[in-house]
């Protein structure tokens, strides 16, 4: 099956958000991964509650994926959820207790993902794997927009994988950073669940038409891998 594309709003033009996250929907998108930043963690700060909410509110069968790039994801993680998110991905990297944060987000009631920066090696979540139901591998590190792809992601993407596979789990496998016309086939032959766009969809002239050309390339790379 080929990767559905998840639009990130944190290249969106915010001051016509609604809009723009319409015209992605319209274009077929089931869901919009939403970065959450605190200063930190990472040097950048991004939108809080009231997006979320806004957006749940606008869009009310829209799966809303929140990646938190925070340094307290046990004190925000239930604050996004009752917000409206759908799914939380915490850094394994500031988890002290990963284990219990993930059990907790799924009990909130939302899918629980884990995220690894380029830097992190697959080997730390081989104990959380059958946990979560996402693992969300970064290809650039995290912080800022429009980066360039990490190659070394999709050998990240292509253990977690074979693991999956071995060990006959079903959680899914999502990318984010630098992923464009450029590269969206080899990312989707790699075994990706979920591509995160954000530039090659929000900066693009016609974004619902960006996502449309990034889907189709992804299927045609499925439909030819061997």
């Amino acid at each position: 099956m080929a990767p559905q594309i998840v639009p990130s709003i944190f290249a969106a033009d915010f001051t016509r958000l609604g809009e723009e996250v319409g015209k992605v929907v319209d274009a077929g998108v089931q869901m919009i991964h939403v970065d959450i930043m605190d200063g930190h963690f990472v040097p950048n700060f991004t939108m809080g509650t009231p997006i979320t909410e806004s957006l749940r509110r606008r869009f009310p069968h829209l799966k809303l994926d929140h990646h938190l790039m925070i340094e307290d994801p046990d004190t925000y993680a239930p604050i996004f959820i009752d917000a409206g998110a759908s799914c939380v991905s915490v850094h394994c990297e500031v988890c002290r207790n990963l284990d219990r944060t993930l059990h907790m987000i799924r009990d909130q009631g939302a899918l629980a993902g884990v995220v690894i920066n380029p830097a992190t090696p697959v080997g730390l979540l081989e104990d959380v794997l059958d946990i979560v139901n996402y693992v969300l591998v970064m290809s650039v590190n995290p912080g800022y927009g429009g980066q360039q792809f990490i190659p070394n992601a999709l050998n990240k993407v292509r253990r977690l994988y074979r693991m999956r596979s071995e060990r006959r789990l079903n959680f899914a496998i999502e990318i984010d950073g630098g992923v464009g016309p450029e590269n969206i086939a080899e990312v989707a032959k790699a075994g990706v669940d979920w591509v995160v766009a954000g530039s090659s969809v929000f900066h693009a002239s016609d974004a619902g038409k960006a996502v449309r050309e990034l889907q189709s390339a992804a299927e045609e790379a499925i439909s030819i891998r061997v």
